[in-house]
């Protein structure tokens, strides 16, 4: 059976390359993706691996690329795609990789300090700038007052008080000798600045601050700062000492500033000018620093694959054993037989690459590990298996539920979802994502919601597909139902006077008259397919789709899990387990059947039976199916029958169905217990030297050494024949393949009958609640179309309604918000709702009958999934 119904055919394999063969066969193998290595070396260190110097150079090179990479990013520099087949380099290239990485990177760590020291300066001296010209109105308000001093000194009428007065106030201005420091604070420290200042020294200082009209960027951060321009006034050096503390201390910037008008003019010309110069070096240093990074950008996608390529490679040889003469290393890989030629052929191409005389040695190895699990998959079939394996990862050679969830996911989904015209939209948005998939991709959107979307694009189109099918099913579109073939109820046949139909708004329609009547002239056949468009009128709607959901529920989910129980016994096939055919899958039939399947068949039974002539002696299945149970015990509710014999094939039924229960308790673990009585017991561990010689004796017969051949030193045969020399094998290697013989555990029958016990009842119970569990489609059927029903009636409707012109200026916005809510709650809430349920069903009510799950992933080396985890 091919790999889509169960796991690909695994197989161990030991690997011997030549020394300067190794690289271009691991770099062959890598493009190739299909062997997943085995590290011969658990025990030892990192730091103790043949190559890990090489692999320390690859993270100082990808560290370079990670610090090229971010000043691309922060220059908003497009990076160079270069959309063709980039190989591993050589082992040679990594030395000038190397080289071009150090010399770029020196190169940018000197343009940014340069760039940095420049923007620091202009900083500064734009603060300079703005000090001079915010402090020169302070000088200039002190002048103005000293003139109007003296212009009121000149004045006629000036007595002589006045005269001795001002002569006292320039004899104080005289002896007084202010100092001030001038400077530039942040905005968010002014308060603070100034409440320190004052008590330290004690209100002996004058400030007088200023906002800087333009935000000034920080040479460190980028951003954008708020400043004030200050200037503090005060008398005396200990004053001085105090105020310059304090400046440091909330790391105010201060600047000098001459206190003659003259000096200060000067000074202020000169920083301008310099402001100016250092503008147009700036500019050409960001130019400089472009031009650097976009040479860059254009090659460093180029340098990102070979260097990670270059580490892959590396990384995976110190997975490797190295014999004793150093010119061989030894691995053990895990890959699929049937590539077997393509990965051959791969290592015939890596050592032609490296031109060695010696071929590279591939070898299929017998061993009691568990082989991993490998699925193959395409764009289609992906998205199924990761819903499968977010569960849990099949073991080796399970049945696979990927290629049956194809179709019962979204089928389960739609059941649930059933709406034509939201089926539609559905399907319209998942075939824009999978006609546009390769310009989608190509954009490479890193939006996370869109990329799981993108990711399940056919999951959804089956979904919308479905949903259509069983919206047409229903007759349910937009809550709306379509009369194609014309209704099978005949109004006309029930012979209603026109004054009853006046006054009477609710009518019963009887069945036999106005849907079969006896006369064949006057029967009416089914609607052709799907729901009859009546319902839709019928006040008793939600009463006949309730029970015709609910059975319909029942049917689905009894079979899902009888198909569930079915793919068992194909595992206990393909596993030669055939004892448990008849101690596990025929009784857990049995009672499977017996209950939920007569339950099933009662369904179809009163379907067949019953017709409109009928209905009324029609029995509730619910009673007649409690009877089943409680009828042997304590009499029966429903005296009548379904069909003869009823009663003798129930108590058939429900007798199978208890004997079934203490057959799976006890069959299995007795029949275990009788064979592990009948073996010998095995003598626990061994003797390594035994386990070494086993070892060399199966891979020298692999390798073609015959009884009678000796070997030579340098691992030839004596008929010339060349293989690598298994005899003196590093004993790492005889360790690892030694742990792979488990020792057999003593067999605990009380353990065993616990086990199958809660198997038993795990299975038993869970029949019961899987059962009631998958009364979830009928649920959520129900809820989605009442939800449907309410936004069109109660949004929609209610537009239609409004008259004159007002209604149709507000119906467009009325259809408007009816769309976001129908497309907001009914396709994304509801949509989310039903696939989480169709989830649980999958995963809880049908896996569980047959799938175990507990194996591990094929992770094979292969450069495509590095560099796509990489740029994740």
């Amino acid at each position: 059976m091919g790999s889509l119904f169960r796991s690909e055919e695994m197989c161990r394999a030991q690997l011997f390359l030549q020394s300067e063969a190794a690289y271009p066969c691991i770099a062959e193998l890598g493009e190739l993706g299909l062997v997943q290595f085995v590290d011969l070396n658990q025990n030892v260190s990192a730091f103790q691996r043949k190559f890990v110097n090489e692999v320390r150079r690859c993270d100082e090179m990808e560290r370079k690329l990670r610090y090229c990479e971010k000043e691309i990013h922060d220059a908003n520099i497009p990076v160079h795609d270069p959309g063709i087949y980039i190989p591993a380099p050589a082992p040679r290239e990594m030395i000038d990789l190397e080289a071009t990485l150090e010399k770029i990177e020196v190169e940018l760590q000197e343009v940014n300090s340069n760039h940095e020291t420049l923007k620091r300066n202009y900083l500064e001296l734009t603060e300079h700038k703005h000090v001079l010209r915010n402090t020169h109105q302070y000088f200039e308000e002190a002048e103005s007052y000293h003139h109007e001093l003296e212009e009121e000194e000149t004045r006629p009428g000036y007595h002589q008080f006045g005269a001795e007065q001002g002569e006292s106030r320039r004899n104080i201005q005289s002896n007084v000798n202010l100092g001030f420091i001038a400077g530039v604070i942040s905005r968010e420290r002014v308060p603070s600045f100034e409440k320190m200042l004052w008590r330290v020294c004690r209100g002996n200082v004058f400030i007088r601050h200023l906002e800087i009209d333009e935000p000034l960027q920080d040479p460190h951060t980028g951003n954008e700062v708020h400043k004030h321009v200050f200037i503090v006034f005060y008398q005396g050096d200990q004053l001085a000492l105090k105020v310059k503390k304090i400046c440091e201390g909330f790391r105010a910037n201060m600047y000098p500033c001459p206190q003659n008008p003259s000096e200060r003019k000067e000074m202020g010309t000169g920083v301008a000018k310099r402001v100016e110069d250092l503008n147009r070096v700036l500019l050409q240093t960001v130019d400089h620093r472009d031009r650097l990074l976009k040479s860059a950008a254009m090659t460093l996608q180029t340098w990102y694959i070979k260097v990670c390529k270059l580490k892959a490679i590396y990384h995976t040889l110190n997975m490797f054993n190295l014999d004793v003469t150093a010119k061989c290393l030894i691995a053990e890989c895990w890959c699929p037989v049937a590539d077997l030629g393509r990965i051959q052929l791969a290592l015939q191409h890596g050592t032609e690459r490296s031109g060695s005389s010696v071929p590279s040695i591939l070898n299929k190895v017998e061993t009691k590990q568990n082989p991993p699990t490998y699925n193959k998959t395409n764009k289609f079939t992906e998205a199924f298996q990761s819903i499968v394996d977010a569960y849990g990862i099949a073991s080796y050679m399970e049945v696979n539920p990927a290629p049956y969830t194809i179709i019962t996911f979204p089928f389960l989904f739609a059941v649930m979802f059933g709406d034509a015209g939201h089926g539609m939209i559905m399907t319209l948005f998942a075939l824009f994502l999978v006609v546009y998939e390769r310009r989608l991709i190509a954009q490479k959107i890193e939006n996370e919601l869109f990329t799981i979307i993108f990711g399940g694009r056919y999951i959804v189109l089956l979904m919308g597909i479905f949903s259509i099918y069983c919206g047409i099913l229903y007759n349910d579109i937009f809550s709306k139902s379509m009369n194609i073939f014309g209704s099978s109820w005949k109004i006309s046949n029930m012979n209603f006077s026109g004054e009853l139909l006046n006054e009477t708004l609710d009518i019963q329609i009887n069945p036999v008259h106005a849907y079969g009547a006896k006369s064949l002239n006057n029967r009416t056949s089914p609607y052709p397919y799907g729901m009859d468009p009546i319902w839709i009128l019928a006040t008793n709607k939600l009463n006949f789709f309730n029970s015709f959901k609910m059975r319909l529920a029942i049917v689905l989910g009894v079979g899902q899990m009888l198909f569930g129980v079915c793919l068992s016994l194909m595992n206990h096939i393909v596993f030669r387990r055939y004892a448990n055919i008849i101690l596990e899958f025929i009784p857990q039939m049995i009672f499977l059947l017996s209950l939920f399947g007569y339950l099933v068949a009662l369904i179809f039974i009163k379907w067949f039976t019953y017709d409109a002539y009928t209905s009324d002696q029609a029995p509730s299945l619910i009673v007649v199916f409690i009877d089943v149970f409680m009828g042997p015990f304590f009499g029966r509710t429903y005296k009548g029958e379904l069909y003869d014999g009823q009663h003798i094939i129930e108590y058939i039924l429900l007798a199978m169905a208890l004997l079934s229960v203490p057959y799976l308790f006890l069959a299995k673990p007795i029949y275990e217990y009788c064979l592990h009585a009948k073996k010998p017991r095995v003598r626990r561990g061994g003797d390594q030297e035994d386990e070494a010689r086993i070892v060399v004796h199966r891979e020298s017969q692999d390798n073609g050494v015959k009884d009678g051949e000796s070997t030579s030193h340098d691992g030839m045969t004596s008929s010339g024949d060349s293989y690598p020399q298994h005899v003196e094998l590093d004993m790492n290697v005889v360790e690892t393949r030694a742990q792979e013989h488990h020792d057999e555990e003593e067999y605990e029958f009380g353990e065993e009958f616990l086990h199958h016990a809660i198997e038993t009842i795990e299975y038993c119970l869970g029949c019961i609640s899987n059962t009631a569990s998958y009364l979830r489609l009928w649920a959520l059927s129900l809820a989605h179309a009442e939800l449907s029903e309410v936004l069109w009636f109660m949004v929609l409707q209610k537009a239609t309604m409004i008259p004159s012109i007002l209604g149709g200026f507000l119906m467009p916005f009325v259809f408007v918000a009816w769309a976001v809510m129908t497309i907001a709650i009914l396709l994304v809430m509801e949509g989310l709702s039903a696939f989480l349920h169709a989830l649980r069903l999958h995963w809880v009510e049908f896996q569980n009958k047959f799938y175990k799950g507990d194996g591990y992933a094929f992770m094979p080396f292969s450069f495509e999934t590095i560099l796509e985890s990489k740029e994740s």
